[in-house]
């Protein structure tokens, strides 16, 4: 007799692997700078909103999520119908890859680009199609185009670029989205969107409203600070929208989570200056980091890419040592978020010893 089976694409799913917890050193302050969080407490107000959603704790959330449907259409000025939230950005991936691919369908991204696309790919039984990136770390659009075949039916777009920092230019995209077959589903992930500074970013929204075959996946984990509240949101057409809220989990977005997020879109001018913050902290650490003979790719998240190579580990080792965690991708680089200054001085303290 044997056991119950899983598809034998479930033993081929890769692990995500989730940054580190700083080490505990006696008399340091030891920094986590592997997750890209947002080092900043809750803004004002919204803990005050969390708190009266845990006074209902016994209820289930509203499964529509109506309130938050309706600050989200209002602060982006889009029909209701055209949004559909769940447990963050990475969440939405998982779903848009559930609903439009069946089994041996191919998705198409770059790589390294962010490591939940391939497990979400392989969970819905389809296939990765990984095209890698540029020298300089970002999407060669023209390749991704290239690598489109008959079988594709979702093309993934990071920008900025997750964990090489890069981000696409709205030039770059419209040429990118002219090659695209109008049936193939383009999804542009702007988990990174508030950070971006740059000439001719892309204007997500915009882009949505030109092309009946775009969806934008958004967070409030990075720039909002509510990453242990798993929310997110995607914009989209409305019979994709309406595809993405058909396969979603019940009552997957809390009510904490829906009260958090809506405390936070009506503080986005606080959000903002935190954010630029925290732009002027990144600038800060690239300066530095070229000033010692880096040659980082450009930063348009709130982190930094260094490629070592076989000397990662050694990198990671001697930043853990000195107090800080980053996020290493074996035999590749590593991943450092933009943190609290003091860690970000220890960064750049590591990165010029160990160049």
């Amino acid at each position: 007799m044997t056991s119950p089976q899983p598809r034998r694409t479930v033993a081929e799913i890769p692990p995500y692997v989730a940054g580190k917890p700083p080490t505990v050193r006696p008399g340091m302050t030891s920094y986590k700078l592997s997750s890209n969080e947002n080092p900043y407490p809750p803004l004002p107000g919204v803990v005050e909103a969390v708190q009266a959603g845990v006074s209902a704790m016994n209820r289930y959330p509203d499964m529509g999520s109506v309130a938050l449907y309706e600050k989200l259409a209002a602060t982006f000025q889009v029909p209701a119908d055209h949004l559909s939230v769940a447990t963050g950005s990475v969440g939405l991936i998982y779903q848009l890859v559930q609903a439009f691919c069946d089994p041996g369908d191919e998705v198409v991204f770059a790589w390294r680009s962010f490591e939940a696309y391939p497990i979400a790919v392989t969970a819905a039984a389809a296939t990765a199609v990984r095209v890698p990136v540029l020298a300089d770390g970002r999407h060669d659009l023209d390749a991704m185009a290239a690598a489109i075949t008959d079988r594709t039916k979702v093309v993934l777009v990071c920008t900025p670029n997750n964990p090489t920092g890069p981000a696409v230019t709205q030039a770059e995209l419209d040429a990118f989205l002219a090659q695209v077959p109008e049936h193939v589903l383009v999804v542009v992930d702007e988990a990174y969107l508030e950070f971006v500074r740059m000439a001719d970013p892309v204007d997500g929204l915009a882009t949505y409203r030109a092309h009946q075959n775009v969806v934008l996946t958004r967070t409030f984990s990075k720039a909002y600070g509510l990453a242990g509240f798993r929310v997110g949101y995607a914009v989209a057409p409305a019979p994709i929208a309406a595809a993405l809220r058909a396969v979603s989990l019940p009552f997957g977005v809390s009510t904490v989570a829906q009260a958090a997020a809506i405390a936070s879109l009506e503080r986005r001018a606080e959000l903002l200056e935190r954010v630029d913050a925290l732009v002027a902290e990144r600038t800060r650490v690239v300066t530095g980091l070229r000033a010692a003979g880096w040659d980082v790719p450009d930063a348009q998240g709130n982190f930094v890419w260094f490629e070592l190579g076989e000397r990662t580990a050694d990198f990671a080792a001697a930043a853990d040592e000195a107090g800080i965690v980053v996020r290493p991708f074996a035999g590749e680089g590593a991943r450092v978020s933009i943190g609290e200054t003091e860690a970000n001085d220890r960064l750049l303290q590591v990165a010029a010893a160990f160049a």
